[in-house]
């Protein structure tokens, strides 16, 4: 048997189906759905959980965002952003530092691609860089 995709949401795509954002949330959905049902091992950096419970807790009272973040975090697991995804995050140079550290931890958390809705911001071939809808595709072609 071979071995589950190990993939890397970014937080657009996790808000995507936090928010029913449209047009975006039935790709983002069949993506989460594909980590809940464990068909793949999915991942947030450590940076996208604060972001997206403050993003959260904004909209919703305190207690709703942690309940959605505990639900959030029995579907993904947590990709370190330490001192050592930060240095190679500065070592990148990009523009973009926040792009810069998903792409580090995507690296240390040795995932197959990392998904996003903004592949272009993400430079050089570290680790493949997927829209939600390329990796449904690619994972039913499998």
């Amino acid at each position: 048997m071979a071995a589950k995709l190990r993939v890397l949401v970014d937080a657009n795509v996790a808000l995507d189906v936090l928010a029913k954002r449209e047009p975006h949330y039935q790709s983002a959905a069949e993506v989460w759905a594909l980590a809940e049902m464990g068909e793949i091992e999915g991942f947030l950096a450590a940076h996208s959980v604060t972001t997206l419970h403050y993003l959260l807790a904004k909209h919703l009272d305190y207690q709703q965002a942690n309940l959605t973040m505990t639900r959030l975090l029995q579907v993904f697991q947590v990709a370190a952003v330490d001192q050592a995804v930060i240095l190679k995050a500065l070592a990148l140079s990009w523009k973009d530092f926040e792009d810069a550290v998903q792409m580090a931890a995507a690296l240390n958390a040795q995932v197959n691609y990392l998904v996003t809705r903004n592949p272009k911001d993400f430079k050089g071939e570290l680790v493949p860089v997927l829209q939600p809808g390329g990796l449904l595709a690619l994972f039913s072609a499998s």
